[in-house]
């Protein structure tokens, strides 16, 4: 299991926009993807789980990676949350 946190800039928060770009970008994983916030959890790879969260600008968020591919999975979605979130 790999994790990171990542706090959100983007003044909008996750917004469709982006939680359909971030759900793309996880779906070229095998592995499970969670994202975590104030003890609720979202599949990353599902757009209504990721704006369920409710996130803002400011919010912390814990991603989670688990399985075969976890660690590439993880750097690149940290790449792609801070180039785009």
């Amino acid at each position: 299991m790999k994790e990171f946190k990542f706090i959100i800039k983007d003044e909008a928060g996750i917004h469709a926009r982006p939680a359909g770009l971030l759900v793309k970008a996880a779906g070229e994983f095998s592995c499970a993807i969670k994202i975590e916030k104030d003890g609720k959890s979202a599949d990353a790879k599902r757009i209504f789980g990721l704006m369920g969260l409710g996130a803002k600008c400011g919010d912390t968020l814990t991603v989670i990676c688990d399985g075969a591919d976890e660690e590439t999975a993880a750097a690149a979605l940290e790449k792609f949350m801070n180039e785009n979130m």
